[in-house]
């Protein structure tokens, strides 16, 4: 069985486990005050060209999630996202749990727009009774979404300049960051994430990582103490130089954009045939992630040889699938996909 539910169902890149192989036997000091956690950081920056940004290494984008709103947000401030974000459907309430309200509202294609945002702010706004309702205060969206897809660099300086009316904050998820800027038509480089949001995480987990996730915050408001909520929502990792070995192994001569465009490039293969084959999309896009339409019998026919992720039914005989590839996806194994979606019955 070939498994394409998930882009976290390997270990690690090789070079990752040789850099861990290398310094198993040096000591370190602990909680992210080592050298690693400091050369990570580095590498990272300069990427984002800002001398504003300040990198922290977590274990997880839930524990991202909810670390980042704790910090940020006051008890009677919430979060704007989209009714498919993966903080509103995906986290076990996580947020909530934090004493925060999720302000969930419509999107396009699984994205935030502007317009929505304006809304939602307005409506406080002009509120006279703002003591009885939860003010919304920072924005959260997925780059790429929850659907893989991703936004333009118009619609993320349209969606800044509503946080900016609206005195919100731009929280962007970049569980699979790499995915999203390594789509052949995407506009949007990692300097302009840092140039617009207030803070954002660059994904580990999903991107060649055993695990981790390194959080850039932008905004000085954000920075004060953020090591406390860090250790205060369980965060701080003792043995934290794993973390930061791992991200400046990936950043230090660009292999996290290599991988993950090698992803990208994978998929679109996987893209054309079931565009070739004539079976429809459910959203489409050139990211990592290519959400089909299959029949009861296709589903069953491919399911012989290739795990996927069942994402809902479509109609009475029809449901929407995801095919995912990720940095360790095999162009043999590719081929093998390839060759029974243009098997598949019709």
């Amino acid at each position: 069985m070939l498994r394409w539910n998930n882009d976290y169902n390997q270990g690690a890149h090789p070079a990752i486990l040789k850099a861990l192989m290398d310094t198993n036997e040096i000591s370190y000091p602990g909680y992210g005050l080592d050298e690693w956690c400091e050369k990570a950081g580095e590498e990272i920056k300069k990427y984002l060209d800002t001398d504003k940004a300040e990198v922290h290494f977590l274990l997880g984008g839930t524990q991202v999630n909810y670390t980042v709103a704790a910090a940020a947000l006051r008890p009677y401030q919430g979060i704007v996202s989209a009714h498919t974000a993966h903080i509103n459907n995906h986290e076990t309430g996580a947020i909530e749990n934090t004493g925060h309200k999720i302000h969930a509202i419509d999107g396009k294609d699984g994205k935030l727009t502007a317009e929505g945002i304006r809304a939602e702010g307005e409506q406080y706004r002009i509120s006279g009774v703002k003591e009885h309702i939860t003010q919304p205060k920072m924005v959260f969206l997925s780059f790429p979404s929850e659907f893989g897809t991703y936004y333009s660099l118009k619609e993320l300086e349209d969606i800044r300049k509503a946080c900016s009316e609206y005195n919100m904050y731009l929280y962007i998820d970049g569980a699979r960051m790499g995915y999203g800027l390594g789509a052949a038509s995407c506009d949007v480089k990692l300097s302009d994430i840092a140039r617009l949001a207030d803070a954002f995480y660059i994904g580990g987990t999903k991107c060649g990582a055993i695990f981790g996730e390194a959080v850039v915050l932008i905004n000085d408001d954000l920075k004060d103490n953020f090591r406390s909520y860090i250790k205060q929502n369980g965060g701080m990792l003792a043995k934290g130089w794993m973390l930061g070995l791992q991200f400046y192994t990936l950043f230090k001569d660009g292999l996290y954009f290599e991988i993950t465009r090698h992803a990208d490039m994978a998929a679109l293969k996987i893209k054309k045939a079931f565009a070739d084959k004539g079976i429809p999309f459910y959203f489409e896009n050139d990211t990592n992630q290519q959400f089909v339409i299959l029949s009861n019998a296709q589903m069953e026919q491919i399911g012989q040889k290739h795990i996927y992720e069942y994402e809902g039914q479509y109609d009475s005989d029809h449901h929407i699938v995801r095919f995912c590839t990720s940095w360790s996806t095999r162009n043999e194994n590719v081929d093998i996909l390839v060759n029974d979606i243009m098997e598949l019955n019709l």
